[in-house]
C-alpha cells in the first residue's frame, strides 16, 4: 500500500472527517447545537431586559419570569438544548467511539477476531450445540507464514527510491532453530545512484559476532541494531544532500508525539516484516460489521440513560449510532478492500516458476548418452553427491576417449540420477517426449512451496487420490515455536493446521488414512482439529522416539511422541506392521500357511478344567506310528459328557487332556473343539518323552494380518539414533538434531495403507525428505511400486531434500557421505524411475509482482465509493501474478521477478504445467514440434475418461494467414487425433478447439476448499 499512501492519508485525514461534519450539519444533533447557540444569546438578552436576578448560577430562569414571551422562548430552547453538544464535541464523541472499536480487534497489523458478547462477559464462541466444540482465537483467518523469506523491500520519500537488499542469508538447515540471526545493514556498502534518485543499502542476515555481542548486549539486539543503523546510515551518507533528506525527513509521530523519520519507519517494517508471521481474516467485512452492530447497541445506546433522558436527547443518541455505524461502515469497506485483496493474493493458485525433471539413466534410451557424457555440470554434481569417478580406467575402458568411458560409465551404473535442471530446453524436450503415460512413470514428486498453496494446485489432479498421507509437523515446543505474538502461539499453530488439512481431506481417499507424527505440546489441539475434519478416528500410537527424554525447563523429560491415525470414512483400516525380530523369533518354524511355533495342547490358564469347559474334554487316538485321529462321538446332555462311538483299533492309544500334579490326576481340556482337529490334523504332532508318555502339539500360528498397537518401541525409531545418524551417513555431516526415523516413518506409512502394489504416499510437511527415502527403502526391499508426493518451502529443500532424494536413489547404503553398498539388478529395477520437481510462486512473489495502473484507476474513478471498494483490484488487474490473460499470446515468455537464493530475479514462469496442474490433466505425453521457427508445446493426457488435448504456441500479432498456416499445421501432424476436448492458448481456426484462457482464469482464482 505504499504505492496508494497519499491516497489513503486523504481518506484518513480528510475525508473522514468531512463525512462526519457533514452527517452533523443536519438532524437532531444540528438542532441541539443550534439550539444551544441560540440559548446563549436569549440568556444575555434576558440578564439586559429582566436584570441579572432572572438566571441563576446554574442558567434556571426564576419562576417569575416564566410567563413572559422572552421566558417562554428561553425555556423552549432550553429544553431543545437539553444535552446537546457543540460540533467539536460530538466529532470528539464519534471519534472516540471509532477509535475504541476497532482497536478492539487491531492489533500490530491483524485484525484479531475476538467476537464481543457483553462488557462483563467479554466474548462469544459461535457455538451451534456440538458436544464438544474446539475454537480459538483467530479461527476465521489464515495463517501467513513468511518467516525467513527474504525479499526485497522499496518505499520512497522526497522523489527518492530507498532499496533495502539482502545481499546474503544465512538461514539454519535444521529443523530447530540454531544461532538466533539479525538483519545487519552493511553501512560501508550503501549505494547512491544519484541520476536514478535511488538508495540502496544492503543487509546481511547472520548471527552476531563476538564483538557485535558486546556492542548490542543480550536483550533487545534488533532493536539495538536499528538504532544504530538510524545514527550511522545518515553520517555515511552526509555529503548526500538530497539521499540525507530522504531518510531523516519526518514520516509519523509516535503516541507521545516524538518523529519517527522514513528510516526509522521502514527499518522497522522491514525487520518485522521478514521475522514474524501474520494472519488475512477470511471475512473482514461480515466479521467487522456483525461487531459494530454489537457495539452500537451495548456500548453506545445505553437504555437506563434514555429512559431518564427523554425522548428529545434519545433522538440525539440514536443519530449518534447513525453517524458512528456511516462513518464506521465506510472504514471497514476500506480496510475490508485491503483484507479481501491479500485474501485473493494468498487463495489464487500460483503459478509453477520452474519444472525438472530427475531420472535414473537406466531408464534413458541410450541413444542420449553422449549428450548426457559432454554435460559437466552433471558430471560435477555426480562426483559431489556420488563420489563416483568415471576418469578410472580399467583393461575394458583403457585407450578409450573421456566421453567413451563416460558412456561405458553410464551403462554401469542404471540409478545415477540425471537431473534436467543441468541440461538445455531442447535436450530435455527430446528427452521427455520419448516417455509415454509420463505421469504413471513417476515415482515421485517433489514441491517447492508453502503447503497451503501446493495442495491448493494439486487438488483437481489428485482429489481422493492418495491412501496414504503422513505428516510431521512443527511440534510448535520451545524448539520448533512458531514466531508469533506470544498470546497466540497455540491459535497461530491451529490456524496453520487446519486449512492445510481441510485441503488434505479433498485429496485423502475414501479408504486412505492420515497419520500425524505430534507431541504433547500440541496433540490435543490437533486430535479435536483432525476429529472435526476426518471423522473416522483409526487410532493413537504412543512411540517411544527419544529414550533419552527430550530438554525441557522444569517440566518432565518426553521420552515419546505421538502419531494419530485418522480417515475420512467407516471405510479406512489400518494394515499390519512388518513384525519385529522378536516376534518373528516366537514363531521360528514356517510353512506353506506361514510361521509358526509348537505348544501343547492341553489348555492352561484360566477356565482350563473340564468342569470349565466339558465339550473340550474328549478323547484322541493315537497310533504306532504316531499319527492321530478323531472317534466318532455324541454329547450326552444329561451326563455333560461324550459318549464315544467307536472303540480304539488295535495299536491306538486314548489320550486325554489330563496332567498329574502332586500325585493328583486332574482332568483339563484341550484347545480346541474335536469337530476342528478332524479337519486340521496336519496341524499336530505327537511327542514322545524318554519313558514313552505322549504329548500332543499343535501349531500355534503368527497373526500376520494382526492391526498395530498403540506402543510402539522400536529401537529403531529414535530419532537421534537412527534418524539424524542416517543423514550423517548420507551427507558425512550432521544436518538435523532429530530427524525423523526413516523406520518409524516406514511403519507410519505401512500401517496407513501402503503394503502391495501401487499407491502414492503424500507428506506436506516433507522437513529433511524422510518420506521419500522411507517409500524408496519400502520398494526395494519388499517389491511394490508405491510412490510419493514430497511439499516443502524451507530454503534446504535443494541442499537437503533433493540430494537426500537422489543419493537415496543412488544407493541403499551409506557411510560418511559415501555408498556403502551399490544396488543389486533386482534393486536398481525396483529404483525410481523419474521423480519430477517443481517450484511455486510464493505468497511474498504475488504481492512483489503487484503492479499499479494508474490509468485504469484514472478511468474508474467514475464508480461510486471507488476508493473504498474497488480501487486495488481495478488498478492491478493487469498485473502478471493475477493472470494477464492477454499476455498469454506469449505462454514460453510469461515473466515474474521471482526469489530464489537470496536474491530476485526476472523469470519465465511455466504456464503450460501450471494449467495442467489446474485443469486436473493426467499427462500421458508431453512433446515439442516445430513449424519452421514456430514452436508447438502438445500436451496430451485424460481427465476421468476423456482424451484432452492441450497446444501451445506464440501467436502475439497473428493474423488470418498465421491462423490458416496453424491450423494445416496441426491437421498434418495429427496433434488433436483422438481427442474428446482440445485447448488451445490465444486464437484458432483449430477445428472443436477451446480457448484455455477462460478456463486458467477461472481454476486460478475459484473459491478455495479450506
Amino acid at each position: 500500500m505504499n504505492h496508494k499512501r497519499d491516497v489513503i492519508e486523504k481518506f484518513i485525514s480528510n475525508d473522514l472527517p468531512k463525512a462526519i461534519t457533514k452527517e452533523l450539519e443536519s438532524g437532531v444533533l444540528a438542532d441541539q447545537s443550534e439550539a444551544a447557540k441560540g440559548l446563549a444569546e436569549v440568556a444575555d438578552q434576558i440578564t439586559e431586559s429582566l436584570g441579572k436576578d432572572a438566571l441563576d448560577a446554574d442558567g434556571e430562569l426564576a419562576e417569575t419570569y416564566h410567563g413572559t414571551p422572552l421566558g417562554k422562548k428561553y425555556l423552549d430552547l432550553k429544553r431543545k438544548a437539553a444535552g446537546g453538544r457543540g460540533q467539536e464535541a460530538l466529532e470528539a464523541v464519534i471519534f472516540n467511539h471509532l477509535y475504541s472499536f476497532f482497536s478492539r480487534y487491531y492489533q500490530e497489523g491483524d485484525f484479531i477476531s475476538k467476537r464481543r458478547y457483553s462488557k462483563r462477559q467479554k466474548y462469544a464462541i459461535p457455538y451451534n450445540g456440538e458436544e464438544v466444540y474446539l475454537h480459538w482465537a483467530n479461527h476465521d483467518q489464515y495463517y501467513v507464514k513468511t518467516a525467513e523469506h527474504f525479499n526485497d523491500y522499496s518505499f520512497t520519500s522526497r522523489g527518492v527510491t530507498v532499496h533495502f537488499k539482502l545481499k546474503a542469508a544465512d538461514v539454519e538447515q535444521n529443523n530447530v532453530k540454531g544461532d538466533k540471526r539479525f538483519f545487519i545493514p552493511l553501512i560501508k556498502q550503501i549505494e547512491w545512484r544519484e541520476k536514478a534518485n535511488e538508495l540502496v543499502i544492503p543487509f546481511e542476515y547472520r548471527p552476531l559476532t563476538e564483538q557485535e555481542e558486546i556492542t548490542f548486549g543480550k536483550k533487545n539486539q534488533q532493536d539495538a541494531i536499528i538504532a544504530a543503523a538510524i545514527s550511522d546510515i545518515p553520517k555515511q551518507l552526509k555529503t548526500e544532500e538530497k539521499a540525507l533528506l530522504a531518510l531523516t525527513s519526518e514520516r509519523r509521530q509516535t503516541a507521545d508525539g516524538e518523529p519517527v523519520s522514513y528510516l526509522e519507519h521502514h527499518l522497522r517494517q522491514y525487520t518485522r516484516r521478514n521475522t514474524s508471521d501474520f494472519f488475512i481474516h477470511k471475512d473482514l467485512k461480515g466479521f467487522l460489521s456483525r461487531e459494530l452492530d454489537f457495539y452500537l447497541k451495548n456500548e453506545v445506546l445505553n437504555l437506563d440513560e434514555m429512559e431518564v433522558a427523554g425522548e428529545d436527547r434519545a433522538e440525539g443518541w440514536f443519530q449518534i449510532i447513525r453517524v458512528i455505524k456511516t462513518v464506521g461502515s465506510r472504514i471497514i469497506e476500506f480496510v475490508d478492500q485491503i483484507e479481501s485483496f491479500q485474501k485473493m493474493l494468498w487463495e489464487k493458485r500460483k503459478f509453477i516458476t520452474e519444472t525438472q525433471y530427475c531420472i535414473t539413466v537406466g531408464n534413458i534410451d541410450e541413444k542420449f548418452y553422449p549428450d548426457i557424457a559432454t554435460c559437466e555440470e552433471q558430471w560435477q554434481e555426480w562426483k559431489e553427491l556420488f563420489h563416483i569417478d568415471e576418469e578410472k580406467t580399467d583393461l575394458f575402458t583403457n585407450g578409450k576417449s573421456k566421453k567413451e568411458r563416460r558412456v561405458a560409465f553410464l551403462k554401469s551404473y542404471p540409478t545415477l540420477v540425471l537431473d534436467t535442471k543441468h541440461f538445455d530446453c531442447e535436450f530435455s524436450d527430446q528427452l521427455m517426449a520419448k516417455y509415454g503415460n509420463l505421469d504413471d512413470l513417476l515415482d515421485g514428486l517433489i514441491i517447492q512451496s508453502d503447503n497451503f498453496h501446493a495442495l491448493n494446485l494439486m487438488l483437481s489432479r489428485y482429489r481422493n487420490s492418495f491412501k496414504s498421507i503422513y505428516i510431521d509437523p512443527p511440534y510448535n515446543t520451545d524448539a520448533s515455536a512458531i514466531v508469533y505474538k506470544n498470546d497466540y502461539k497455540d491459535s497461530s499453530w491451529l490456524c496453520l493446521m487446519e486449512s492445510r488439512l481441510l485441503v488434505a481431506r479433498d485429496l485423502l481417499h475414501k479408504t486412505g488414512i492420515l497419520c500425524a507424527a505430534i507431541d504433547d505440546e500440541e496433540v490435543l489441539g490437533l486430535r479435536y482439529l483432525l476429529t472435526g475434519i476426518l471423522p473416522r478416528e483409526v487410532g493413537l500410537a504412543a512411540v517411544r522416539s527419544n529414550p533419552a527424554g527430550r530438554k525441557t525447563k522444569g517440566r518432565l523429560a518426553p521420552a515419546h511422541e505421538y502419531a494419530l491415525f485418522y480417515g475420512k470414512t467407516m471405510d479406512a483400516v489400518p494394515e499390519g506392521l512388518e513384525k519385529t525380530e522378536k516376534s518373528l523369533a516366537r514363531y521360528p518354524h514356517e510353512d506353506s500357511k506361514g510361521r509358526y511355533a509348537w505348544a501343547n495342547f492341553i489348555r492352561s490358564g484360566s477356565n482350563d478344567k473340564r468342569e470349565d469347559r466339558p465339550k473340550l474334554y474328549y478323547p484322541i487316538f493315537v497310533s504306532g506310528d504316531d499319527t492321530i485321529r478323531i472317534p466318532k462321538m455324541q454329547w450326552d446332555a444329561e451326563k455333560g459328557e461324550y459318549e464315544i462311538l467307536e472303540k480304539a483299533r488295535k495299536g491306538e492309544v486314548a489320550i486325554y487332556p489330563v496332567v498329574k500334579k502332586n500325585g493328583k490326576t486332574i482332568e483339563k481340556n484341550w484347545q480346541r473343539g474335536h469337530t476342528r482337529v478332524a479337519k486340521e490334523l496336519d496341524e499336530f504332532r505327537v511327542r514322545r518323552d524318554s519313558n514313552g508318555a505322549i504329548s500332543i502339539d499343535f501349531k500355534t500360528r503368527m497373526d500376520e494380518q494382526s492391526l498395530p498397537i498403540t506402543w510402539w518401541d522400536k529401537k529403531e525409531y529414535a530419532s537421534a539414533n537412527y534418524g539424524a545418524a542416517e543423514l550423517k551417513d548420507l551427507f558425512g555431516e550432521k544436518l538435523f538434531d532429530f530427524a525423523k526415523s526413516r523406520r518409524l516413518v516406514e511403519d507410519c506409512i505401512r500401517a496407513t495403507g501402503l503394503t502391495d502394489g501401487r499407491e502414492i504416499a503424500l507428506d506436506f510437511f516433507a522437513g529433511s525428505g524422510t518420506t521419500a527415502h522411507a517409500v524408496i527403502s519400502m520398494n526395494r526391499s519388499k517389491g511394490s511400486a508405491h510412490g510419493f508426493v514430497l511439499v516443502d518451502v524451507e530454503e534446504y529443500f535443494d541442499s537437503v531434500i533433493m540430494k537426500r532424494t537422489k543419493k537415496a536413489t543412488f544407493a541403499p547404503e551409506w557411510k560418511d557421505g559415501t555408498p556403502k553398498r551399490m544396488v543389486t539388478p533386482e534393486e536398481a529395477e525396483r529404483s525410481p524411475r523419474i521423480i519430477k520437481y517443481f517450484r511455486l510462486e510464493s505468497y511474498e512473489d504475488s504481492l512483489n509482482n503487484i503492479q499499479f495502473d494508474d490509468a485504469s484507476g484514472q478511468e474508474a474513478m467514475k464508480f461510486e465509493d471507488y476508493l473504498l471498494k474497488y480501487m486495488l483490484k481495478w488498478e492491478t488487474k493487469h498485473s502478471e501474478t493475477l493472470l494477464s490473460v492477454e499476455k498469454l499470446t506469449k505462454p514460453f515468455s510469461y515473466k515474474l521477478n521471482i526469489y530464489q537464493d537470496g536474491q530476485t530475479h526476472e523469470k519465465a514462469v511455466d504456464i503450460p504445467e501450471t494449467f495442467n496442474y489446474l485443469l486436473g490433466l493426467h499427462v500421458q505425453t508431453r512433446k515439442v514440434y516445430y513449424d519452421e521457427d514456430r514452436k508447438y508445446l502438445v500436451y496430451r493426457g485424460r481427465i476421468d475418461h476423456r482424451q484432452v488435448v492441450i497446444i501451445w504456441r506464440e501467436t502475439e500479432g497473428w493474423k488470418k494467414a498465421d491462423l490458416e498456416r496453424d491450423k494445416k499445421f496441426v491437421a498434418k501432424e495429427k496433434l488433436t487425433e483422438g481427442a474428446d476436448e482440445v485447448f488451445v492458448n490465444g486464437d484458432s481456426f483449430i477445428p472443436n478447439a477451446k480457448a484455455l484462457e477462460p478456463i486458467f482464469k477461472a481454476r486460478m482464482f475459484a473459491p478455495v476448499e479450506a
